[in-house]
């Protein structure tokens, strides 16, 4: 599969990147080029290998959850930078 210039512009749009000429064509070579050799990959024959889950044995090591103290709100909302109306405001993150 070869990546042109429209599919490009659209995954970059996607990802919110914006890239100079030279740099869009050196990516588009590059995408080029990873998608071809996951292509490659399809042609193993995969049949009876177990789907890989964890990148290792090792399993979470997690504590009980149960209720605690909890914080006094005003100790809270007292180290907060800005407050309105007994909640903590934050910076809008979504447009």
């Amino acid at each position: 599969m070869e990546i042109n210039r429209e599919l490009f512009d659209k995954i970059a749009g996607l990802a919110k990147l914006n890239f100079s000429e030279d740099q869009r064509e050196a990516m588009m070579e590059d995408m080029s080029k990873i998608i071809t050799w996951v292509q490659k990959l399809e042609e193993l024959d995969t049949r009876g290998v177990e789907p890989l889950v964890n990148m290792s044995h090792e399993l979470n090591v997690t504590r009980e959850d149960k209720p605690a103290e909890h914080l006094d709100r005003e100790i809270v909302l007292r180290n907060a930078p800005r407050t309105k109306d007994g909640f903590i405001m934050v910076p809008k993150v979504i447009d």
